[in-house]
């Protein structure tokens, strides 16, 4: 796909890009690089292997400024990343894309965005924009939903999806690395070592770099609640295990001396007292009652139950 950066991002042909009159956004396939990359004069001495991507990156060349992309998929942040290069100079920008995502973005862009001033600079930030259009939002329905956790946790710990909670912290420690990558793209791009970019048109990039920081450190406070909650959790736990230990201790303490009273009733000695009274039996059983009774209103007392 060929494009002219205009007021619009206008689709043209193979030969149009060469008018200098305007800039140009360019997504090709790894096959048609290979076979066009001469014609785009970028002096670049590199194959940009998008098999072989890791990381989203910038380098500074000569004649060129190339890089890759790694971007976690928005509907499953931990899955497999799109992954695809990129090489650019003065005159404009070329994709090297086997995903078919950048082209998606492209014709977003024009379907979306018109530019007073049109320039590289402009559409690339519009590009990186696109990138993260939907993680303000992502952020926001994650904390709500470690909200709606949180309330589980506090009215029955046992019910709460802690493993829901270790997801959440597995898709923002992505988050986080991956707006971290774009951070230090954004900050290459705005360098403009080799004066690609005016220096007026810089700000598109700092702009770009100042809305991730924000993203970042959003990401990161949501990091620190999901350890609250994971700690909570395991708070909750442990004072409902203390609360059983409590009764289970309340419980032995009430049946301590009514099974002294047992045994010491079960020793069968023939001149035991009350042995053969006619109020023995009962006399026991109300012995007993009254160390029960006594018992729970001392811990009631004592707020231990």
């Amino acid at each position: 796909m060929y494009c002219q950066i205009r007021s619009v991002l206008t689709e043209c042909t193979a030969e149009e890009i060469k008018n200098r009159d305007y800039q140009y956004a360019v997504v090709l396939t790894p096959e048609e690089w290979k076979k066009r990359q001469a014609s785009f004069d970028m002096g670049i001495d590199m194959d940009l292997d998008v098999t072989d991507i890791h990381n989203t990156k910038a380098e500074v060349n000569f004649d060129s400024l190339t890089g890759t992309f790694s971007i976690p998929s928005r509907r499953n942040i931990t899955g497999e990343d799109y992954k695809y290069a990129f090489a650019l100079d003065e005159k404009g920008i070329v994709f090297i894309d086997s995903t078919g995502v950048v082209e998606r973005m492209f014709r977003r862009i024009a379907k979306t965005k018109k530019w007073r001033i049109p320039s590289l600079e402009r559409f690339l930030y519009d590009f990186l924009e696109l990138i993260i259009r939907r993680d303000l939002s992502i952020l926001e329905s994650y904390e709500k939903e470690l909200d709606h956790i949180e309330d589980d946790i506090l009215d029955d710990a046992v019910e709460a999806d802690l493993g829901r909670v270790n997801e959440i912290r597995g898709d923002i420690r992505d988050l986080r690395m991956h707006y971290e990558q774009l951070i230090d793209l954004g900050q290459e791009l705005a360098e403009n070592e080799n004066n690609f970019f005016s220096s007026e048109n810089t700000r598109y990039f700092r702009l770009f770099t100042d809305r991730m920081t924000r993203l970042h450190d959003t990401a990161t406070n949501l990091r620190d609640y999901t350890m609250q909650v994971r700690d909570l959790y395991h708070t909750q736990m442990d004072v409902k295990q203390n609360r059983i230990m409590t009764l289970l201790t309340v419980v032995t303490t009430i049946f301590m001396p009514l099974t002294l009273i047992t045994g010491w009733y079960g020793m069968n000695f023939q001149h035991m007292p009350l042995l053969s009274t006619k109020w023995g039996y009962p006399g026991v059983i109300i012995v007993s009652l009254v160390i029960a009774v006594g018992s729970l209103i001392f811990f009631k007392k004592k707020k231990w139950l």
